[in-house]
């Protein structure tokens, strides 16, 4: 199956989400692959043999989200130049979101840009972070706050990669697809709480639909000017999470569960969403054996935290709120006081 991305407002930039066993890639210029030990140990041989490229590298960074930084980008960048990397160069992403993210960076900054094929191993990337063009790193304040909208050439989708991938790694990429029904469809959502995402056969489909429906937002709007934004959806307050706990403790996708279910609480106050809909929610979470709940030690932190978000402006904090199932509320002018209320839910020692 094959999703093309064309983006409406700049209207030259186009590819295809290609979901489907990986093709011969054949290239007539130099290549460098980007990859983990994680994933390199166990699918390196089988990319490398469907690829023919003119010459052809690897660069191994660490795995793990804290080594998603400017010195990795800069390491990356100090290959680049040692292979003898020039314009017409490519950089294939080979790995989870980390690895997309800075390759894509990277190749936004190398002889003021070069292009980049992403080819996805995690769920979680195959379903978000490989489709739309958002590149960049973490820094103390915050994640993903120095970085570029660059779009890929192409991205290839091949579920095989997924049979080596833990279940932890598996359920946060769940994560991501339970958050896009959640904001987009609600006959998605009622399909994946029936679905057997151990049938690949039915995994494809889910993940053919996640792909259709972030593409038709990524076409309308590509740098995160308007509807784009609905897809943080759980991030305001996952990307807090992953800050206090240093990007250790949780998975991406398992900030994302947590801040999708603190998102709920606020939208139940403000009438947005029922508690009956808001336990779908969670049982289907719950069903794919991710985190629901998170201890706040300090709300009054917690809360001062939001406004490193690249999504608040003005002092002010951007929230994506289900409305429903299926819908979704963006909401920038929601009193502190309410917003308290919703994080005091989560500060209670005795909260189970």
């Amino acid at each position: 199956m094959i999703v093309p991305i064309h983006l409406e407002n700049s209207g030259v930039v186009e590819y295809d989400v290609t979901i489907d066993k990986l093709p011969k890639l054949h290239f007539d210029t130099k290549v460098a692959v980007v990859t983990n030990p994680t994933v390199s140990a166990l699918h390196l041989d089988t990319l490398l043999n469907q690829i023919d490229a003119k010459e052809l590298s690897v660069i191994t960074v660490p795995d793990g989200e804290e080594y998603k930084t400017l010195d990795t980008v800069v390491n990356i960048l100090d290959e680049l130049f040692i292979n003898k990397l020039d314009r017409k160069s490519i950089l294939i992403a080979f790995g989870g979101g980390v690895v997309g993210d800075m390759t894509g960076f990277t190749a936004s900054l190398y002889q003021r840009g070069i292009q980049f094929i992403q080819i996805p191993t995690t769920l979680l990337s195959q379903v978000d972070a490989s489709v739309g063009g958002k590149t960049g790193v973490n820094n103390k304040f915050g994640k993903n706050l120095i970085g570029a909208f660059y779009q890929p050439k192409g991205v290839y989708i091949d579920t095989t990669f997924l049979d080596t991938l833990p279940q932890r790694e598996f359920s946060a990429g769940v994560a991501e697809i339970i958050k896009i029904a959640v904001m987009f469809d609600n006959e998605y959502f009622n399909y994946l709480e029936k679905a057997d995402l151990s049938d690949k056969k039915v995994l494809n489909e889910v993940i053919a639909r996640c792909v259709e429906l972030k593409a038709n937002v990524v076409n309308q709007d590509e740098k995160e000017a308007g509807i784009r934004a609905v897809l943080n959806y759980g991030h305001t307050f996952g990307h807090v999470i992953e800050n206090e706990t240093k990007y250790k403790k949780y998975l991406h996708g398992e900030a994302v569960a947590i801040g999708m279910v603190m998102a709920n609480v606020l939208a139940n106050i403000l009438g947005l969403i029922t508690q009956n809909d808001m336990n779908r929610v969670k049982n289907l979470l719950i069903k794919h054996n991710l985190p629901i709940d998170y201890h706040i030690n300090n709300v009054e932190e917690f809360y001062n935290k939001f406004f490193l978000d690249k999504k608040s402006a003005n002092d002010k904090i951007k929230f994506i709120l289900p409305h429903g199932i299926g819908n979704f509320n963006i909401s920038n002018n929601i009193d502190k006081s309410i917003i308290i209320k919703a994080l005091n839910q989560f500060s209670r020692i005795d909260k189970k």
